[in-house]
């Protein structure tokens, strides 16, 4: 079995804004599918959300505001799984809450040392 890590991205300013009771769904839309993944024995980790900010040090030790503004997708957060190829790891993807909001996954294989 191999592990995977799903980053999940979108464009912050184009997620709709919702109620309480909105986000109380897609919270438990995105528990349902860590949970779906977790019944087959898949979920590694389940990884966490990420906030919108960040700091971005660069080679010559600029350390500047982050992530980067002109880039229109961010990542919003990761989960790692384990599949027995990339094809079965994306398979698992394709019913990912983030996709709901125009988001994608990027899935990839984490290569052992």
């Amino acid at each position: 079995m191999k592990e995977f890590l799903l980053v999940f991205r979108a464009d912050y300013k184009s997620m709709p804004k919702t109620s309480p009771e909105q986000m109380q769904a897609n919270t438990q839309k995105w528990m349902n599918w860590i949970a779906g993944i977790a019944a087959q024995n898949k979920l590694a980790d389940r990884g966490n959300r990420l906030e919108s900010t960040g700091q971005v040090v660069k080679s010559d030790g600029v350390i500047s505001d982050g992530p980067y503004a002109e880039i229109k997708e961010s990542i919003m957060g990761y989960t790692l799984i384990n599949a027995e190829s990339i094809e079965e790891a994306a398979a698992l993807c394709k019913d990912c809450p983030i996709l709901l909001f125009g988001g994608n996954v990027e899935v990839r294989e984490i290569s052992k040392l």
